[in-house]
């Protein structure tokens, strides 16, 4: 897609950010939110997911993912690691980056 800068001319952007698009939408509405976003996606063009929750990423098949604790990437892998995480939870990525369990 294209994109309209402040000064007025088209540009095609290189990547785009979703910042907890998955929150309030319903099955239907996120299924047709990723199916938008799986056509943007190329290798010309990047994606950022910033999501609490696994199921955007079943709709939305990430290449890398990234766990942030307090604002430091604690933990970073491939698709394997969105399971293990929906899995086990954070308090072991917590443990292994020195920080406090929470529960």
């Amino acid at each position: 897609g294209w994109a309209m800068g402040a000064d007025g001319v088209a540009t095609k952007p290189a990547m785009a950010i979703m910042d907890e698009t998955d929150s309030g939408l319903d099955i239907d509405a996120l299924r047709i939110v990723s199916k938008g976003v799986n056509k943007l996606v190329n290798p010309g063009f990047g994606l950022l997911v910033i999501t609490h929750y696994e199921r955007i990423l079943t709709h939305i098949k990430p290449d890398h993912m990234h766990v942030l604790i307090d604002g430091q990437i604690a933990m970073s892998g491939g698709p394997d690691l969105v399971k293990e995480v929906e899995k086990r939870g954070y308090d072991w990525i917590r443990e292994k980056f020195g920080q406090e369990v929470l529960v």
